[in-house]
């Protein structure tokens, strides 16, 4: 397993992070059990949980686990999340200081565990002025109960703004964001990831498979399968097949993936993962399967090292198309002249 710092803070994380949003609903106790030992045996450090994941069922079986397993936790890099309902009460949710300590409270409690080594927010609130935030989140550093603070799902104008704010009150900068990052999914690249770089970020990439999409378990003019998930989720699951399943590129991606993965004769999800685990300012790809036998598979890409051929190829084929201004050809064009000028 290698190991790589939590954007700039000295917190080596394992490179591959265990996902639990499964667990407690999907993947049962005795499940969940197993995945967390196979992942800490092959050298896994960092667990992600969420305070809404099966409604606290993940942090519970997660505390439970630690609990049995003495000395554990000593080399577990624990981290959670919090800012979605929890009760319906009027503070039940959000970014105010009075729901977070609340929610970090009980997310301690049913981890089982004095201090929450990465603390995320799992969203913008609108509603909360990210000073009152940030200051939550610097007074429980301050109080032990959290190690770290990180974002989740903030988009780049928002890191921006939290990590200034940060700097410009003395506050316990964010260290990480977790976002959504894969071959079928790489708008980031135009404003969050550099962001996250200049601000010294590390990226927590979660649906590295984008839903089991480059699994290659769906196949061009095809229906889904039965027990997969686009059919389980009903409405969703179908709108996110349409949009991807009709774009043309979606399969250009799976193609170029499958022939890497032939060549190599590995999974179509390790190659998937292998490529996250090549971008600019990843610290950690975030693997959450069903079963073990997934999971164990999806384990594997911490051995697979992909060619720069092998990149390049996935890279022209999953290339996002270009935005409007300032984004397109237009604003590169222009950086490249000032920079064959002398101007830069």
């Amino acid at each position: 397993m290698e190991y790589r710092l939590l954007g700039s803070s000295g917190c080596a994380v394992s490179a591959l992070a265990l996902g639990t949003l499964t667990f407690g609903n999907e993947t049962d106790q005795d499940a969940s059990f197993a995945q967390l030992d196979r992942f800490t045996e092959a050298g896994g450090t960092l667990v992600d949980s969420a305070d809404v994941y099966a409604d606290g069922r993940s942090e519970e079986i997660i505390g439970r686990w630690l609990a049995a397993r003495p000395g554990r936790r000593q080399s577990v890099v624990l981290a959670t999340k919090g800012r979605f309902p929890t009760d319906d009460t009027p503070n039940g949710h959000g970014l105010s200081r009075q729901h977070l300590a609340l929610a970090l409270n009980a997310s301690l409690r049913r981890l089982g565990t004095e201090t929450i080594d990465l603390y995320q927010v799992h969203g913008w609130d609108p509603l909360t002025r990210i000073e009152e935030t940030l200051r939550f989140l610097d007074d429980a550093v301050r109080a032990g109960k959290i190690n770290y603070a990180g974002l989740s799902n903030f988009t780049g104008w928002q890191v921006q703004k939290a990590v200034d704010t940060a700097a410009a009150r003395g506050l316990s900068a964010p260290v990480s964001l977790q976002p959504q990052y894969n071959l079928l999914a790489r708008a980031i690249e135009w404003e969050i990831v550099p962001a996250c770089q200049d601000a010294g970020l590390g990226l927590l990439a979660w649906s590295p498979l984008a839903s089991g999409w480059l699994t290659g378990k769906y196949r061009r003019g095809e229906p889904p399968a039965p027990g997969t998930r686009v059919v389980e989720n009903a409405d969703e699951g179908m709108r996110i097949w349409n949009q991807r399943g009709q774009s043309e590129q979606t399969w250009q991606v799976l193609d170029a993936v499958r022939k890497v993965a032939e060549g190599r004769g590995v999974s179509l999800a390790q190659v998937a993962i292998a490529w996250v685990l090549g971008r600019p300012a990843v610290s950690s790809v975030i693997l959450g399967a069903r079963s073990l036998e997934q999971f164990t598979d999806n384990l594997a890409a911490a051995g697979l090292q992909l060619s720069s051929e092998e990149m390049q190829l996935l890279d022209e084929a999953s290339k996002p198309p270009a935005p409007d201004y300032p984004y397109g050809e237009p604003g590169q064009s222009q950086r490249s002249r000032r920079i064959q000028g002398g101007r830069f």
